[in-house]
């Protein structure tokens, strides 16, 4: 509970005594302008409220960026059981069987008590990154033993005694990675961690080269880890930030991003009971990938722009954005309108929400059709007169994915049947864009024609 302390605006909070400033305003707010200070507010808001929306959202722009075949799509989703290496060896998994029991920590699946327990080591490491080979070198083990048996039995532990040593906290933060029965990262997002770190630039003829793409990664990791259960997603933030410090120590620790790295990718993303040599060549791809995480864990939990502008849009009535392309189309014709690019929805749950948004709009129905219509026809002539370049053909690819905005609710597959890349309406936006050009061809008996894609 909290409690008030000498000043009226600094408040007392949980056992540790906790000091948070708080600002006190005593002006009346606006009635029609709420004032939220959280700009992923209304992100959380529409994860918590309608979390199947939610995530039909985010996967349907991670498909955007990153080509998932059927089965690993299906396992990103939960509708198939994750498949990942496992052992070939009887030994290491007969070895793993003989652990200890499960403690309250120790072993067992992660919990929000769990996390509080860990974060005791988290906040005590915070303090002593200087110490050289941090997370490297182990520690005793029967200051280890003894400081395991104080957290499995969920007592609040005085790390500053000096009785432990910061090498004993840092293994032991380790063990409790490693002995979770699923990686933090979770095995459902193993393959979409791999095909993440094979994100490349393009060249100006629209080939692939072998540039990283820091930008396209980094907003696919912020996808994915919306994707992540609550407690995974709370301590792995914890723990990125903990390892972005230390690495920003390395003059000190001798710990730079990627040694972090080699220590804590076997812990948190590779599939349990495995051994290095069952990852077949991908050992490589993790540990960069782990390092990427943690030079970019400042940023790796912020929403896209578009996300937030979707959810914040979504309780305000209005249509709005769905992935960073439909940004980058807006801000090439400053004349159309968030909602007009916003139209084409890509999943039932969107579709839904848009009907749902119209009616709190004074705008009809068929007029905003019609002025969607004419945006679009606008849009694709202006990309069309563009000069050939990577761009004009990656926009161009943009309106050969969008699904037909016109045809009905129930003639649309499902969301968990129908991959997003899927093309088979690619022609739509193209007829739209020449108006009732097509539409005369087919009543005089031609063949409809669609203009060239570059």
């Amino acid at each position: 509970m909290a409690t008030k302390c000498n000043s009226p605006n600094i408040l007392k909070l949980d056992r540790r005594e906790t000091k948070c400033s708080v600002f006190l305003c005593h002006d009346k707010p606006d009635a029609n302008q709420p004032v939220i200070f959280n700009p992923d507010f209304f992100v959380e808001r529409l994860r918590h409220e309608h979390p199947q929306t939610f995530a039909d959202l985010v996967l349907s722009n991670i498909t955007r960026l990153i080509d998932l075949p059927g089965d690993e799509f299906a396992q990103l989703t939960g509708e198939s059981e994750p498949k990942v290496p496992s052992s070939s060896g009887f030994l290491r998994s007969f070895n793993f069987r003989k652990r200890k029991e499960k403690g309250v920590i120790f072993g067992a699946p992660l919990t929000e008590e769990g996390i509080a327990q860990i974060c005791q080591l988290i906040e005590y490491l915070s303090k002593n990154l200087h110490v050289e080979g941090l997370f490297r070198v182990p520690g005793h083990s029967l200051r280890q033993a003894a400081l395991r048996e104080m957290l499995n039995t969920g007592a609040e532990i005085d790390l500053e005694t000096g009785d432990f040593h910061p090498n004993d906290a840092a293994t032991l933060l380790k063990a409790f990675l490693g002995e979770l029965p699923e990686p933090l990262l979770t095995h459902r997002h193993y393959h979409a961690h791999l095909k993440i770190g094979e994100l490349t630039r393009f060249d100006e003829k629209g080939n692939k080269t072998n540039v990283p793409d820091k930008a396209r990664q980094i907003e696919a990791f912020q996808l994915l880890f919306m994707l992540l259960p609550p407690t995974n997603r709370s301590l792995l933030k914890l723990l990125l930030d903990l390892l972005y410090h230390t690495a920003r120590s390395q003059h000190m620790n001798k710990m730079s991003a990627i040694n972090l790295a080699t220590m804590f990718a076997p812990h948190i993303i590779w599939p349990k009971n495995v051994t290095a040599s069952d990852l077949q060549g991908n050992i490589e791809k993790l540990n960069n990938g782990v390092a990427f995480l943690i030079r970019h864990s400042q940023k790796m939990f912020k929403a896209p722009v578009y996300i937030k502008e979707y959810a914040r849009l979504y309780y305000t009535g209005i249509k709005t954005l769905q992935s960073n392309d439909d940004l980058n189309l807006s801000s090439g014709n400053n004349t159309v309108s968030i909602a007009a690019i916003a139209a084409p929805s890509r999943s039932p749950s969107m579709r839904s929400i848009s009907g749902e948004t119209s009616s709190t709009s004074t705008i009809k129905p068929s007029e905003n059709q019609s002025y969607t219509e004419s945006c679009l026809r606008e849009l694709y002539k202006q990309v069309n007169s563009m000069p050939e370049s990577a761009k004009k053909k990656k926009l161009i690819r943009q309106f050969e994915k969008q699904p037909d905005s016109n045809s009905s609710a129930e003639t649309r597959t499902p969301f968990i049947r129908r991959h997003w890349r899927s093309r088979s309406a690619g022609g739509i936006i193209k007829r739209k864009a020449l108006g009732g050009h097509t539409s005369t061809e087919k009543e005089n008996g031609k063949p409809q024609s669609v203009p060239p894609s570059s």
